[in-house]
């Protein structure tokens, strides 16, 4: 909420410096402002606002220049109250729903491509990454007999995802045997976490019958295989680093190396696209600057929203200078979490 603090020539003076020095990446004056809007104040008068700004905390003053850039609050007062955030043209909607039609409709696939096109349209870092699975809840295993040492594996979870895997048997096996395996695995697995699965697998399975035996120990032994995650280097999809280095920001070496420290160590990303991903807000969620949980974040802006697969949520989003247009990227991140949500949700299977 904007701080009772600001009259309203503070809050548009405060809204033109965001504007220029998004546009500019150049600190901004009195006179930038007057020559760029028509404002009906003199360059003596907006300097007197631009000082007050200043004092409040929403601006300051490189030492370099005689203009301000925003801070953090400066930035954090736009975002949630100076700027309106519409819909995509018709013409980038157009774009991004054509680049879907023809995709593969494997996970995979989709996500690369869906960080490829954030991106590309946002000039950002894109990062989507895979639902947390841990959580799922088990609906059904049903056991496909492919041939006497080979077995499908199709598990379903609550949220209506399908996963299948191929195990192969070391010893010959039957179909009938198969069967009364599939009963004995929903009878005792149904309703459980995929964690709670894997953690206690053979516990649940160390009374079984020695007809039983070979395929049950195949899975004792692929737990981990059928009821795990991707790994963290597997979960994370990144895209356009040469897109964000194109900015003014990463001309200063130090810059430069912060993307990448950041880029060297994806489990920041993935834990903050987690916990968002976890949170019962399903807007867009927007942290600036030391706003940030990560100090590797603190010149940065991350803009992220969550995507459904049925009741089992992933997460994408951009990370960016702070310098940013705000209004255009929380539309674009907003359109493509829902555009995933729908094919994933109609897909259903990962």
């Amino acid at each position: 909420m904007l701080n009772e603090e600001l009259n309203d020539r503070e809050k548009n003076i405060l809204r033109y410096i965001i504007q220029q020095f998004v546009l500019t990446a150049s600190p901004v004056g009195s006179r930038n402002i007057t020559k760029q809007y028509n404002i009906g104040l003199s360059p003596a008068t907006v300097r007197n606002i631009m000082s007050d700004l200043e004092d409040l905390g929403y601006i300051n003053h490189p030492h370099t220049s005689a203009g301000r850039i925003p801070t953090d609050k400066g930035y954090r007062t736009y975002v949630d109250s100076l700027i309106s955030v519409k819909k995509l043209s018709k013409s980038v909607q157009g774009f991004i729903d054509n680049s879907f039609e023809n995709i593969s409709q494997e996970t995979d696939e989709l996500l690369k491509l869906t960080s490829k096109l954030l991106s590309k349209i946002t000039h950002q870092l894109a990062c989507v990454v895979y639902p947390n699975f841990n959580s799922a809840i088990l609906r059904k295993i049903q056991l496909v007999w492919i041939s006497s040492k080979r077995i499908l594996v199709v598990v379903s979870i609550k949220s209506g995802m399908i996963k299948t895997i191929t195990l192969e048997l070391k010893s010959s096996i039957k179909q009938k045997q198969i069967e009364s395996v599939q009963g004995l695995l929903n009878e005792r697995l149904h309703g459980l976490s995929f964690a709670e699965i894997r953690d206690t697998f053979a516990e649940r399975f160390k009374d079984i019958s020695s007809e039983e035996k070979p395929v049950v120990r195949l899975f004792v032994e692929s737990a981990n295989k059928i009821f795990t995650d991707k790994s963290s280097s597997e979960r994370l999809v990144i895209s356009g680093v040469k897109n964000v280095i194109q900015h003014p920001e990463f001309e200063e070496p130090e810059r430069f190396q912060s993307i990448i420290e950041l880029l060297d160590d994806e489990e920041i990303i993935i834990h903050i696209l987690d916990k968002k991903s976890e949170s019962e807000n399903n807007t867009v969620q927007i942290s600036i600057g030391s706003e940030n949980e990560d100090q590797k974040l603190t010149d940065y802006s991350f803009i992220s929203k969550t995507y459904k697969i049925g009741n089992t949520s992933g997460s994408l989003g951009i990370i960016g200078p702070k310098r940013m247009k705000y209004s255009k990227v929380i539309a674009i991140v907003d359109y493509m979490s829902k555009m995933l949500s729908e094919i994933l949700t109609n897909r259903k299977s990962y």
